[in-house]
């Protein structure tokens, strides 16, 4: 058994799988680089423990020194282990869509967190790096560890991830598939795949449908830890310096219920039990492998553990509220109640004007957040109201120069919303009896409406009542 002098000596050298079950109807081979072996659970230890490194041999770390940073939640668990153990301090900022057990693993190490806004855009002062940003300046002896922008980042994985892939391969890997987020992994691991195999190594991105890198909106997703979201105020959009686009061959986009289900496969399949950002990377890495022949082999990169998301894509309850999860055979849903699936909403941006809604269906639309070249349906968190045409078309009718008015003069409070899949008694719950109305999501998206009196009769009639 290898003796470690220090925990930080267990980073990295992380199994490589076969995955065999999921994988089955594939011809080619399709292997799992496992990074929740490494000490705080993530891929992140390697490039939280290079930038710490770096910083202590310039000496921006200097001993007693604060660890700070801004993270949806890895990094910052990594930078809290390593700060333990060397003995610094350490102030991680999250934003407030991060999971509850994330945050909880992070003061267990005795890292301060501070939970901001996630929403917001680059230039907000409450963003999560300006957060980080300002308590490292205001902080004595903090360092600030940046990891959309410090060079030490791929450098780690250039050293370390990309060389162990070689390895237990033996040069064979063809393709290397994994998410983008930083950009640190693909660009270290994938640049040195690259220049080991002569060029013949692929490099595919596995990327959320909405992010940017692949050519989304920007609009928010659920997967944690991956792609990359653009607030619609953002006035100058950034990519990190951290990640070189000229190493993605190409990018597989996959939607968040596809990395929801996959994830989920994986657990249940493979008794691997990874995190949402997993399921995108094993997602596409299928698809790759689809297309391939039994001499190519690929390598698909894990980068953290499902214990940091119990309550949100292993939880059922989590997924039926949101509408990615229809799975209830005997109890009465609201997709019994409509019948047929809704069809998607067109949102109205706030920019808009009452005549712009005078045409739109639907007794209640709701109103989004302006985005340019946004999907179909609108991400729930991106709708700030909702306006009802008829009342619209009532107002013009006595004074037409109404129609002119901003649509944002004339808002109603957003309803509540629930899931196409869940139980009518718990969406029911949910409601006013009187005047209750809400949204419902398919994969967190606006799909429909649903009013409290189309749902009573399903919930007295229970499952006996159940639409067939």
């Amino acid at each position: 058994m290898t003796l470690h002098e220090s925990l930080l000596d267990a980073v990295g050298d992380t199994p490589l799988v076969r995955l065999t079950r999921i994988a089955s109807g594939v011809p080619a081979p399709v292997y799992a680089k496992v990074e929740f072996f490494n000490p705080a659970g993530s891929v992140k230890d390697r490039a939280a423990l290079g930038m710490v490194l770096a910083a202590e041999k310039s000496g921006a770390l200097a001993p007693g020194g604060v660890i700070v940073e801004g993270t949806s939640g890895n990094t910052g668990m990594a930078l809290a282990m390593i700060a333990a153990q060397r003995g610094y301090g350490s102030i991680v900022v999250v934003p407030d869509r991060t999971s509850p057990e994330k945050i909880k693993t992070l003061e267990a190490y005795g890292a301060e967190v501070v939970v901001t806004t996630g929403a917001l855009p680059r230039e907000h002062p409450e963003h999560v790096r300006n957060v980080a940003t300002r308590l490292a300046a205001r902080t004595p002896g903090a360092w600030y560890a940046n990891q959309y922008d410090n060079p030490a980042n791929p450098e780690a994985h250039r050293t370390t991830t990309g060389p162990e892939i070689w390895a237990e391969t033996g040069g064979r890997v063809t393709h290397f598939v994994v998410g983008v987020g930083t950009g640190g992994t693909v660009t270290g691991t994938g640049g040195f795949l690259k220049e080991a195999s002569g060029g013949l190594v692929r490099v595919i991105g596995a990327d959320p449908l909405t992010s940017t890198y692949s050519g989304g909106d920007g609009s928010p997703y659920y997967v944690e830890s991956i792609g990359h979201y653009l607030h619609p105020r953002t006035a100058e959009d950034e990519y990190p310096e951290s990640y070189d686009p000229s190493v993605v061959d190409r990018f597989e986009r996959i939607g968040d219920r596809e990395s929801i289900m996959t994830v989920r496969r994986l657990a249940r399949e493979e008794g691997i039990l990874a995190g949402g950002s997993a399921g995108t990377a094993v997602a596409a890495a299928l698809r790759v492998a689809a297309a391939l022949t039994p001499d190519d082999l690929v390598v698909v990169l894990l980068p953290d553990s499902g214990r940091g998301y119990l309550s949100k894509y292993f939880d059922d309850g989590w997924l039926r509220r949101f509408g990615f999860l229809e799975d209830l055979a005997d109890t009465p849903t609201v997709a019994d109640v409509l019948g047929d699936r809704p069809a998607p909403l067109t949102a109205l941006p706030s920019t808009a004007t009452v005549a712009d809604a005078l045409h739109a269906a639907g007794a209640l639309v709701p109103v989004r957040l302006p985005r340019s070249g946004g999907n179909a349906t609108t991400d729930v968190s991106e709708v700030i109201g909702a306006v009802r045409p008829q009342a619209l078309r009532a107002l013009v009718a006595g004074d037409p120069s109404a129609s002119a008015a901003p649509l944002r003069r004339h808002l109603l409070p957003s309803p509540p919303a629930v899931g196409i899949g869940e139980p009518v008694d718990e969406a029911t719950a949910r409601l006013d009896p009187d005047t209750g109305t809400a949204w419902v999501l398919v994969d967190g998206r606006v799909s429909g409406t649903i009013t409290h009196d189309a749902l009573s009769p399903a919930r007295a009639a229970g499952p006996a009542g159940r639409a067939t």
